[in-house]
């Protein structure tokens, strides 16, 4: 069959390329056209449009690139008539997705969604749209299931967290010979800094990350480079040899670190899956976040702690992220009981999240639903 799939970022991209390999084994003669990035191009889908000509962070951003967008759904929408496939898999990116698939399935076209949507978190009137446009579901957070199924009557499939499975696929470096290839000290404990992988919120966050360098002198502070950013644009953050910096080894980096300073995000369920304690940041557009703040109904925002439904680790959220508390936090993971205490709530989350296979039951289930 033919298979069109939308992924917006980077762990789109990420879950979109194992999807990709699984659908391959369901459907060997499968036509993959892909909106997403190089993992996906390189699993074997043929890329429409890469991930980095639309990632656009906060309210504002958005606004200011409306003419993009715009131009980007009309060539995508285009772009699906003229390859017309048997089913339309959107992955996330609500925004732009949402839009697609009230088009897809109003011009016929079967559609899926995999990882949901957040309208458990904002907007949740959107569940009308999805009632209206989407065919079936695979979500891959256990609390989901029942938001769907119990509290808005929408039939839903849990599928696991393809973050395990990515983990478990990943081929990581031992801890001698990354240290050795990366000119990093062989004897220090790491902290690794995941600052995001978008431009405005890895300034805002690298500031910031590193001012609590000088109190951690017995560390070493290691950089973990997004796919979607080049080198260059990290330089002015590597203070001579006192700070260091990894591309595209964030898994191996978070393997051999003893702690970790991530911005929310996909970062922080990554984080503890890895076993390595870490403090939450978040520090927006101070419009963007007064207007996010308004609309968002959690009381956390690192998936790691959502999953949870209780604070496993601390979230150090806008005027809150500041050098002394951010120190503070640190040194609490570094030794002593709290770093324990995390450790044995990320065994917890482990057993909430399932096992592998993910990628496998979402394939089987498009295949068998397309």
């Amino acid at each position: 069959m033919k298979y069109y799939i939308i992924a917006g970022e980077a762990s789109g991209d990420l879950h979109g390329s194992n999807l990709i390999k699984a659908l391959k084994k369901e459907d060997p003669s499968a036509e993959i056209r892909c909106w997403g990035g190089d993992l996906m191009q390189k699993a074997g889908g043929v890329l429409a449009k890469h991930y980095k000509d639309m990632a656009f962070m906060g309210f504002l951003e958005v606004i200011k690139n409306i003419p993009t967008i715009f131009k980007n759904i009309a060539y995508c929408k285009e772009d699906i008539q003229t390859f017309h496939p048997d089913v339309v898999i959107f992955i996330d990116f609500s925004g732009f997705n949402l839009r697609i698939a009230k088009w897809a399935k109003e011009n016929g076209f079967k559609t899926n969604y995999y990882i949901s949507p957040q309208i458990w978190a904002s907007r949740e009137g959107r569940i009308k749209k999805i009632k209206r446009d989407i065919d079936a579901m695979y979500v891959i957070l256990p609390f989901e299931k029942d938001f769907y199924e119990k509290k808005h009557n929408y039939p839903v499939h849990f599928v696991g967290h393809p973050l395990i499975d990515a983990i478990a696929n990943t081929p990581l470096q031992s801890d001698e010979t990354f240290r050795k290839e990366n000119g990093l000290d062989p004897e220090k404990p790491i902290i690794a800094l995941l600052p995001g992988s978008r431009k405005q919120e890895v300034q805002k966050m690298l500031d910031v990350m590193l001012s609590v360098k000088k109190d951690f002198s017995d560390h070493q502070f290691v950089i973990a480079g997004a796919p979607s950013l080049p080198d260059d644009f990290y330089a002015p953050f590597l203070k001579g040899d006192t700070v260091n910096y990894v591309s595209n080894k964030t898994y191996t980096l978070l393997k051999h670190s003893h702690a970790a300073l991530v911005t929310s995000g996909t970062a922080t369920l990554e984080t503890a899956l890895f076993g390595i304690p870490q403090v939450v940041c978040y520090k927006g557009n101070w419009i963007s976040y007064q207007i996010a703040k308004r609309i968002i109904t959690l009381d956390y925002i690192s998936l790691v702690n959502l999953i949870m439904d209780r604070e496993v680790v601390k979230e150090l959220i806008q005027s809150e992220l500041t050098t002394k508390n951010l120190k503070k936090e640190l040194s609490k993971i570094i030794e002593g009981p709290e770093r324990g205490r995390i450790l044995s709530d990320y065994q917890l989350l482990k057993e909430k999240l399932g096992g592998e296979g993910a990628s496998e039951l979402a394939a089987r289930l498009i295949v068998e639903n397309a």
